[in-house]
C-alpha cells in the first residue's frame, strides 16, 4: 500500500499537513518500506485563511495524493481531514521515525 508522509528531512514524520510543499510517497508491504516518489504540492496554510485559493489548493493536494491509502503528518486541520476522507485517504497524526511508524501503521490498515 502507498502511504504519504509529511517530513522535512526524510527521516522523521515532523511536518504539519498544511505546511508541506512535497509529500514523500512510500510503498509499504509486510515489513518492507520503500520510498517510491515525491509529490510536489502547493502549500495549503497561508497567512490569509479567507483566501479563496485555499479550497483550490486543498483540491490539488488531494489530487496529488491519489492512490495513497493514508497520509501521516504531525498535525492536520479539519478542512484537510474532511477532504482526505472524502477522497478515501485516511489521515493519521503521529510523529516519529518514518520506517518504524509506517510498518506499525500498515499492520492496522
Amino acid at each position: 500500500m502507498r502511504i504519504a508522509v509529511a517530513s522535512s528531512d526524510g527521516k522523521e514524520i515532523n511536518q504539519h499537513f498544511g505546511h508541506v510543499e512535497r509529500f514523500l510517497i512510500y510503498e509499504v508491504e509486510d515489513d518492507k518500506v520503500e520510498l517510491v516518489e515525491e509529490r510536489v504540492v502547493e502549500r495549503f496554510c497561508r497567512h490569509d485563511p479567507e483566501n479563496p485559493m485555499r479550497s483550490h489548493t486543498l483540491k490539488g493536494t488531494g489530487e496529488a495524493l491519489a492512490g495513497c491509502r493514508a497520509v501521516v503528518c504531525s498535525m492536520i486541520g479539519e478542512a484537510p481531514k474532511i477532504e482526505l476522507e472524502r477522497i478515501g485517504v485516511e489521515p493519521f497524526v503521529v510523529e516519529g521515525e518514518i520506517v518504524a511508524t509506517l510498518i506499525d501503521l500498515a499492520r492496522v490498515l
